[in-house]
């Protein structure tokens, strides 16, 4: 699989050849669908919580009488049918929402996004990213001069001269590959990955 690698001005100088086990795999949209439900089911901290009719402070008196007044039998407002009452099954803060998922499939997964977003035109390969002082300014001019606006960068080392001058920097990530998610890949528009971590992802995904 044969990859655009990119100058400084964000053109294509030439071609990088990839590894065809991680940038050349069938797109398997249910599978990519999966890890990406899962990653974000598993960053859910479920701490919300409602309570129910024993928790909610109303008072036991029976609101009216039982008869005569046309109105439906109450015994008291904390039940779930009034408005204020408690919960019949309140959401719960020990609550769980992590999704298992399998390595392989994770990394089958993976490399299925990678894939894609190589046939689309929307993965390219750069031979480093260094700044040589934690500045914004010069990072910012030289994504501008690359015309990328929405970009995700796999480096194969974050500095933290680079981490201190992309963390600013909005619809800018840099990450090193073992940080590389799914959601991630699939939210950027362009995804740029150095030459020394291609070797890491292709151990990783392979």
């Amino acid at each position: 699989m044969q990859l655009e690698l990119l100058n400084d001005q964000g053109q294509a100088a030439s071609k990088f050849e990839a590894p065809e086990t991680v940038f050349g795999r069938e797109y398997n949209e249910d599978l990519v669908h999966q890890i990406v439900v899962a990653f974000q089911a598993n960053a859910r901290q479920g701490t919300r919580a409602q309570k129910d009719r024993q928790q909610v402070h109303h008072s036991t008196k029976k609101p009216f009488k039982q008869k005569g007044t046309g109105r439906a039998r109450a015994g008291m407002t904390s039940s779930p049918l009034w408005r204020g009452g408690g919960r019949i099954f309140p959401n719960s803060p020990e609550e769980n929402f992590t999704q298992k998922i399998n390595k392989k499939m994770y990394r089958a997964g993976m490399a299925a996004i990678l894939s894609q977003l190589a046939r689309e035109g929307r993965l390219a390969v750069v031979d480093s990213l260094k700044v040589e002082s934690p500045k914004t300014k010069p990072l910012a001019a030289r994504f501008k001069a690359m015309n990328l606006q929405s970009v995700m960068v796999i480096a194969d080392e974050v500095d933290e001269n680079l981490y201190l001058a992309s963390r600013n920097l909005v619809n800018v990530l840099v990450v090193e590959p073992r940080y590389a998610d799914p959601v991630s890949l699939v939210h950027y528009k362009k995804v740029l990955v150095t030459k020394g971590a291609m070797d890491k992802l292709k151990e990783m995904f392979a």
